[in-house]
């Protein structure tokens, strides 16, 4: 008997030279004592640098994360059945927590609050809440390789590419917007809405207020949706200062207007406090009907209880959530500094950042040639003779072959390092062949064996494929 379409189709996503990668990395992951020459794992956006402060409140409140109340257990209590509303306690401090990261410029209500269970669930319901299957976002690229996963395998939407271009920083600009929709038109999709990352991910780069303006002016124009993701919000690490899009309409005045009505966040504790293994993800709209159906649907995706308990209790804790804040931004800063240095010192160039848990990098020079087979090809090198997982550019449909994303907040300072050292012993190698006889196109029978089948550069070519038809 056969499966559904759906069970057996390829539009998942997990073919992708991003979700290859890791395969590869859990295959011979490095570790210092047990695996000291396996694979560098950097393709991994996840914050590890303030587990020290999490630990400590833990310590500090015990009661909170042994299910107790003025030291009685409330473990039945939390058990026993709760309804996908959330708890209120938990849902007022998100709202605060959100607050507090925007510098309290912006409040929240917890009415208009719906939790899901991470990011990928309130992408894939506002998603289901906006759009018909076969209907379609832009969405500016380069963007997170999961989103192909997330918004469109079963909603049956489409991506339709901003094309953002190195020549302009990537930025989003009136040309580009344009363009995508007309693309849109073209291949007879109606357009929805535009989704954006703000702070960019892979870029790394908080949108500007220019940008944030253009976008609404545009959405309001065309009648659409805008969906703006800010789970990176607290990890602005550098001026510019991050402006939340609900700010911009607070400026514009357009509170209480349908276009307020036409514009969403997506928010979640797994970046800003490292907790992606939580689940802890919320869409906040100003639409009640999109607050309505989004929370019937987050029946299929609850946050247990249990969380809700321990974090409505951390994230209330105001002196608590303040300090982690500033403390995280200030090791995010450092760590990031720390890997721009080292990649400069051997050459290697990074978009310039303020936000994030990775570097948007700039191997072009690196390339045996201009196209997007020369950029598997250092990939593959890099992965396989190097030892680090990278993610490529294409899996992030940047429309130029060259540029990279290098996660540096997954890892110890003793293991960046050592990352870097890798990387300055290839590029050395890159170097010295090209000083005698160019950039060898042959490998070794041993490399051979080692490289990623053919199926694989293909699928990532239909991957580009994809985005710009």
């Amino acid at each position: 008997m056969t499966l559904s379409i759906k069970a057996t189709c390829n539009s998942h996503g997990q073919d992708s030279s991003y979700f290859l990668g890791w395969q590869e990395y859990e295959k011979n992951p490095y570790d210092d004592v047990k695996n000291p020459t396996g694979i560098i794992q950097m393709g991994l956006a996840e914050n590890q640098l303030s587990f020290d402060i999490l630990e400590k409140w833990l310590a500090e409140n015990p009661d909170a994360a042994g299910f107790k109340r003025n030291g009685e257990s409330i473990f039945r209590e939390l058990a026993l059945f709760q309804d996908y509303h959330g708890l209120p306690a938990f849902k007022n401090a998100i709202v605060q927590f959100m607050s507090e990261i925007r510098g309290n410029k912006v409040n929240f209500d917890p009415n208009n609050l719906v939790l899901t269970a991470g990011a990928t669930s309130a992408n894939e319901s506002l998603i289901f809440c906006l759009a018909e299957p076969g209907e379609a976002f832009l969405l500016p690229t380069p963007y997170y390789p999961g989103f192909d996963r997330d918004l469109k395998w079963r909603t049956g939407a489409e991506i339709v590419p901003i094309q953002c271009t190195s020549s302009d920083g990537f930025r989003i600009t009136a040309p580009a917007l344009e363009e995508a929709y007309e693309l849109a038109h073209k291949r007879n999709l109606k357009v929805k809405g535009v989704l954006v990352t703000n702070p960019s991910n892979p870029l790394g780069i908080t949108l500007t207020r220019h940008e944030l303006n253009l976008l609404v002016d545009f959405i309001d124009e065309k009648g659409i949706h805008l969906i703006s993701d800010e789970i990176y919000s607290g990890t602005v690490f550098n001026s510019p200062n991050f402006v939340s899009i609900m700010e911009v309409l607070l400026n514009r005045n357009n509170v209480n207007t349908e276009l307020w009505n036409r514009v969403h966040i997506v928010y979640s504790l797994s970046k800003d406090l490292g907790l992606p293994g939580f689940r802890v993800g919320a869409i906040y709209s100003n639409d009640p009907l999109v607050v309505s159906a989004a929370t019937k649907m987050s029946s299929f995706g609850l946050v247990s209880s249990q969380t809700q308990y321990l974090l409505s209790a951390m994230l209330s804790d105001k002196k608590f959530a303040k300090t982690y804040i500033v403390e995280n931004q200030k090791r995010l800063k450092n760590r990031h500094e720390k890997l721009v240095r080292g990649l400069k010192n051997i050459g290697i160039s990074c978009l310039e950042s303020n936000a994030g848990l990775f570097c948007w990098v700039d191997m072009r020079h690196l390339l045996s040639s201009n196209t997007f087979e020369a950029e598997m090809e250092l990939w593959k090198k890099i992965v396989y003779e190097v030892g680090l997982n990278i993610s490529p550019g294409s899996s992030c449909h940047c429309n130029e072959p060259g540029w990279f994303r290098v996660c540096f907040a997954n890892m110890s300072e003793e293991t960046l390092e050592l990352a870097i050292q890798r990387l300055k012993s290839f590029v050395n190698a890159i170097s010295l062949s090209k000083g005698n006889n160019g950039i060898s196109h042959s490998s070794s029978k041993n490399s051979r064996r080692k490289s990623l089948s053919k199926w694989v550069f293909k699928l990532s070519f239909h991957d580009r494929e994809r985005s710009e038809r």
